[in-house]
């Protein structure tokens, strides 16, 4: 396991980093240290994982406002995305969506630009907390943008392991007041191994190899999914992967790095 401390910047941040540091059970930094892996800095911008300076690649943050989300929304291509033709989504469809591993939220986000419910279940508390970071700040600048604030409203966020999740679904149709039976799709995006990438995708999936690890359970997802979903469940894969669980899917949607793998359970509405 990385050494992970939690830093502040700010003397009147002390508080909230202190219930960080409780809630995440991790040391709160006082003073110069050099022997960690990770930095989890609470500053004024928001919360970033920060690596040592050997690591080779700078802070991950989650920002929904500014960035690569924020030109994806605007210029991402709309339901034409390989991601909306995968989920169903249409000019007639707007499925309710359940993210089952949600990482740092850019595929739920996406979904929830389109115009789809979902529902964000990561289960890593540092992950979620980075997470629930950005989609607050997102939440705040939402104020002054109509677009945003239409968007956030669509998105909500559950810490929670998603073979419980799905297990406590499968028994009583509802978990912490949602109706299950309202999932229309089953969004999977399980880590595994590490691939030489761009450095943008190195970074990322460096520091969540190190933190998170692999998703050894993501076989047995597949099937409490499809016991969920109420017209498909789709999985996202690298290029040449082999399928979750070896089950084939009724038809893929192949791009030049990534795979979704399409599980139909009924024909979608409209």
């Amino acid at each position: 396991m990385p050494i992970i401390e939690i830093v502040f910047t700010s003397p009147n941040l002390n508080h909230r980093a202190q219930q960080l540091s409780e809630k995440l059970q991790l040391p709160l930094r006082e003073g110069d240290s050099v022997n960690y892996d990770y930095l989890l800095e609470l500053s004024e911008s928001g919360l970033s994982l920060v690596p040592s300076a050997d690591k080779g690649y700078g802070p991950i943050s989650c920002d929904f406002v500014g960035g690569s989300h924020s030109h994806r929304r605007r210029f991402g291509g709309g339901n034409g995305q390989a991601i909306a033709k995968a989920i169903g989504v249409s000019g007639k469809f707007s499925p309710r969506v359940l993210d089952l591993t949600a990482g740092l939220g850019g595929d739920g986000f996406v979904l929830a630009s389109l115009g789809c419910s979902v529902t964000m279940v990561e289960r890593n508390p540092i992950v979620h907390s980075l997470l629930a970071d950005g989609l607050a700040r997102a939440v705040t600048n939402a104020e002054d943008d109509s677009e945003l604030r239409e968007i956030m409203h669509r998105c909500r966020l559950v810490e929670a392991n998603s073979v419980d999740y799905l297990q406590q679904a499968e028994k009583g149709g509802a978990v912490e007041g949602r109706d299950l039976a309202s999932i229309d799709v089953v969004y999977l995006d399980p880590m595994f191994p590490e691939r030489k990438k761009s450095a943008k995708v190195k970074k990322q999936m460096q520091a969540f190899h190190a933190i998170v690890g692999t998703d050894s359970d993501a076989d047995g997802l597949l099937a409490l999914a499809l016991n969920v979903a109420t017209y498909r469940v789709v999985v996202k894969r690298p290029a040449g992967a082999i399928y979750l669980a070896e089950k084939k899917p009724s038809y893929s949607l192949e791009g030049k790095s990534t795979r979704y793998d399409i599980y139909t359970l009924k024909k979608l509405p409209g």
